[in-house]
């Protein structure tokens, strides 16, 4: 049995029916209906509603009656006062150029500047766009382009640097079946998972948060070794209870959108790991509460129920953060260029650079400038607007979970 050759290679005339106006419910079925006896084929159709307003095309291979056709379709249009146009072609869309990729475009607000600058360098790298379809309109303005022509690496890195000029944020994605695949998402905790640093918080219990705050701040940016800034930042907790890391964790406020994006992804089959400089006393009571798959931390000595200011084992840094990723990747069975990894500090870099997918979440502009995509709003559920699913879909999963 010879496979049929694709329509998109074929060179019989055409004919594309668009059918705009107010949007009406109806409208589609009645125009399937009434062109439903001529002998024609069906290539193609989309359609897209804005505030309102229908927007429906037919692609459509030309039947002997094509006069009769017109006169179906344009009755079809002013029976819902819809305006009707009909242009004759020859063979299907024209095929999408090669470098086919994924561009979200996350504003707070967005302005017509900004989409006017990405949309311009997309062209200048030789892109067109294809598709553009909104995937959020709160907290953030979430805008998704289809581009073919254009390579996603140079795409990236031109796009960041206008992203960072017009105050918005810029992801870019290859293209492919693998985007849909199961994920691995990695997160760091401090100031990414939750808002501020544990060990700032523990160290306020032995009155040395302002000097522990000037160490972490310089360890971020990428002044200090992380692991010898680890050791000085601890050897200031000594004698504090091992109670207050119980009482650190009763107070810990998580980013906004933490619980809705996990519960998203999680909901799709999605991994999580949380892979952090912190400690394993509060990491894994966060694991625990969030439903959180694996985890990687430093752990504190306790000796008679106090911190005698030493670490116990291998010290989580930047180069362990990496390896924890691409560990858990393999006990997941999850592909490394599979995985999501999220963090905002120089100790993240790694990781970041490791993962198929690294976001800079409100980053230090060390790690900004760094990482291939950032999210600038304080938002992590906005992360799941770079994976392609919609505010509406969270919406309706939650409404139906509730129900």
């Amino acid at each position: 049995m010879t496979e049929p050759v694709p329509t998109s290679h074929f060179t019989d005339p055409t004919v594309l029916v668009t059918l705009t106006g107010p949007d009406q419910s109806g409208v589609t079925t009645r125009l399937f209906h009434e062109i439903a006896p001529y002998d024609l084929e069906v290539i193609d159709v989309e359609q897209l509603v804005v505030r309102g307003r229908l927007i429906l095309s037919a692609l459509l291979t030309v039947p002997d009656d094509m006069a009769g056709l017109e006169r179906t379709v344009r009755a079809a249009g002013a029976a819902f006062g819809l305006e009707v146009t009909v242009e004759h072609g020859t063979g299907d869309n024209r095929a999408r150029r090669v470098g086919r990729a994924q561009v979200v475009v996350l504003g707070a607000p967005l302005r017509p500047a900004a989409m006017a600058a990405i949309s311009q360098g997309i062209k200048d790298d030789g892109g067109n766009i294809d598709r553009i379809v909104r995937m959020a309109r709160y907290p953030v303005t979430a805008i998704r382009m289809e581009v073919s022509g254009a390579d996603p690496d140079q795409l990236q890195a031109d796009l960041a640097a206008i992203a960072y000029e017009q105050g918005v944020d810029v992801a870019v994605q290859e293209n492919g079946i693998l985007r849909h695949a199961q994920r691995l998402v990695v997160m760091d905790v401090d100031s990414t998972l939750i808002q501020g640093e544990v060990i700032e918080m523990i160290a306020a219990h032995a009155g040395c948060e302002d000097e522990v705050a000037r160490i972490t701040e310089s360890a971020m940016r990428g002044e200090l070794d992380f692991a010898e800034s680890l050791l000085a930042r601890v050897a200031l907790l000594r004698g504090v209870e091992a109670s207050a890391l119980d009482s650190v964790y009763d107070t810990l406020q998580y980013a906004p959108g933490a619980r809705t994006m996990i519960r998203t992804l999680k909901r799709l089959g999605y991994k999580f790991a949380l892979v952090s400089g912190g400690f394993t006393h509060i990491i894994e009571k966060i694991a625990a509460e969030l439903d959180i798959d694996y985890y990687a931390a430093n752990e504190l000595e306790v000796v008679d129920g106090v911190l005698t200011g030493r670490v116990v084992g291998p010290i989580v840094d930047r180069a362990g953060k990496a390896e924890s990723l691409r560990r858990f990747a393999g006990e997941a069975g999850i592909p490394v260029k599979n995985t999501v990894a999220i963090g905002d500090g120089a100790n993240d870099l790694d990781m970041l650079a490791a993962s198929g997918l690294g976001i800079a979440f409100n980053a230090k502009p060390l790690v900004r400038d760094q990482a291939r995509t950032s999210v600038n709003v304080p938002y992590l559920d906005a992360i799941v607007y770079l994976l392609g699913i919609t505010r509406e879909e969270v919406e309706a999963a939650d409404e139906a979970d509730a129900s």
